[in-house]
């Protein structure tokens, strides 16, 4: 029985022996052939609080910058165009309407514009368009601003801007029709929207800069 012992002990030292000489380098490693001393390191990744600092600069850079142009003229005409073509200067609707106000072929000839596609690829002379009509219109509707400016019709404050908007959108005919009936000859176009909707939705813009001109023309 003790020689049975004494034999599983000294196979099981010899087993450990065997074991710690296989797994035992040949040599210790000699960590300084891994030195880094002497040598250029280019780093291209940046520490954890500079790439946080360099990001929060990076959006301020290319944060849009948004000028506030509130209830100005600059504001009206910006945001008739948004609802009429979202801004789009070369955009043609489905009846033919151009630009980036939407203008008939038509309501161009009266202002002094007899070549539409001239007229859809010059943004400049878009911008003059806008200004001629208002123009005209508000010479058209001049008795009626003066007349309705600051009453209610169906609960909606009428107001310059307002007309001038429901014009561009109706005609200065459709909009005295609408202001003439107080409010019951409400005009709505192909799409279904109303004088009355242009009236509210634009109220309240300084349009003192527009002078009336019955001749007004974009060139």
């Amino acid at each position: 029985m003790r020689k049975s012992i004494a034999s599983y002990l000294m196979l099981t030292v010899t087993i450990c022996i065997l074991l710690f000489v296989s797994f035992s380098p040949d040599e210790a490693m000699d960590l300084s052939k891994y030195s880094t001393a002497g040598l250029k390191l280019n780093y291209t990744v940046s520490q954890d609080h500079s790439i946080k600092d360099d990001a929060l600069v990076s959006n301020e850079v290319n944060k849009p910058i948004s000028p506030i142009l509130g209830k100005s003229f600059v504001g009206f005409k910006e945001a008739l165009a948004f609802k009429e073509s979202r801004g789009d200067y070369f955009v043609v609707n489905t009846l033919g309407y151009l630009g980036k106000y939407q203008f008939g072929a038509e309501t161009l000839k009266l202002i002094g514009i007899h070549n539409p596609s001239l007229f859809l690829k010059t943004p400049e002379l878009q911008e003059k368009a806008f200004i001629a009509n208002t123009q005209r219109n508000k010479w058209i509707l001049r008795r009626d601003i003066k007349n309705f400016v600051g009453k209610k019709l169906n609960g909606i404050l009428i107001t310059e801007s307002g007309i001038l908007a429901a014009a561009h959108l109706a005609g200065a005919g459709s909009v005295k029709n609408y202001l003439r009936s107080y409010g019951i000859d409400n005009f709505e176009d192909s799409y279904g929207t109303t004088i009355e909707y242009y009236m509210k939705k634009f109220s309240g813009y300084d349009t003192s800069s527009i002078k009336a001109n019955k001749k007004a023309k974009a060139i």
